[in-house]
């Protein structure tokens, strides 16, 4: 019989307890999570980027959720938009059609996202925002964020919650336009240029 020192955490293997994620990635992503926007819509915009921990590195195992409203700044009320295979049961992916403003995507081995939806509308003061919640390994409580879009100078200036916001790290929550509908906005969960998170009670 082997013993194992136990006096140096290095010499433990870790028990499931120890172990935080990814778990999720097994049943949370489906095909087409990611295409939000129905198809062909004049709307659709093209939002990616890149997860990063704290030391600069990708996240090849991280998963984005979505949310945002249509372009009149309305909430979808719709039931969803998946398809299910009549003979096995299983998610067979979005019908295409309805937009319910919510997605997920599932970042891929060099760390990157991306999701296809349409362009947020203004709600209430708010300048047009996209909601975020990131899962990633190491996080025991998922981190909620904004991706502000740029060109509005004005409505961002009076965004109620960006001007809370120190203004040196405002840009965390604004994404760069990449021209074409396209919107590049990556996340760094901690360190230098960590993204503003936000926490709801």
């Amino acid at each position: 019989m082997t013993k194992i020192d136990t006096s140096r955490p290095e010499t433990v293997l870790p028990t499931p307890s120890h172990t935080v994620g990814p778990f999720y990635g097994h049943a949370l992503p489906f095909p087409g999570g990611e295409d939000i926007a129905p198809v062909g819509h004049p709307d659709t915009i093209a939002v990616h980027g890149w997860i990063h921990d704290g030391a600069g590195n990708p996240l090849p195992d991280a998963f984005v959720e979505l949310w945002g409203p249509d372009p009149d700044g309305n909430i979808p009320r719709v039931d969803g938009s998946m398809r299910r295979d009549g003979a096995s049961g299983g998610f067979m992916g979005r019908t295409g059609v309805e937009f319910t403003g919510w997605g997920r995507s599932q970042t891929d081995a060099s760390g990157h996202w991306s999701a296809r939806t349409l362009r947020p509308g203004a709600r209430g003061q708010s300048a047009p925002y996209l909601s975020v919640c990131v899962f990633a390994r190491g996080l025991l409580v998922h981190l909620y964020t904004r991706i502000y879009l740029p060109g509005d100078d004005a409505a961002l200036a009076a965004d109620p919650l960006l001007s809370r916001v120190d203004e040196a790290r405002r840009g965390t929550l604004i994404a760069t336009d990449g021209g074409h509908g396209t919107y590049r906005f990556d996340i760094r969960l901690q360190g230098e240029g960590e993204t503003v998170f936000l926490e709801f009670q």
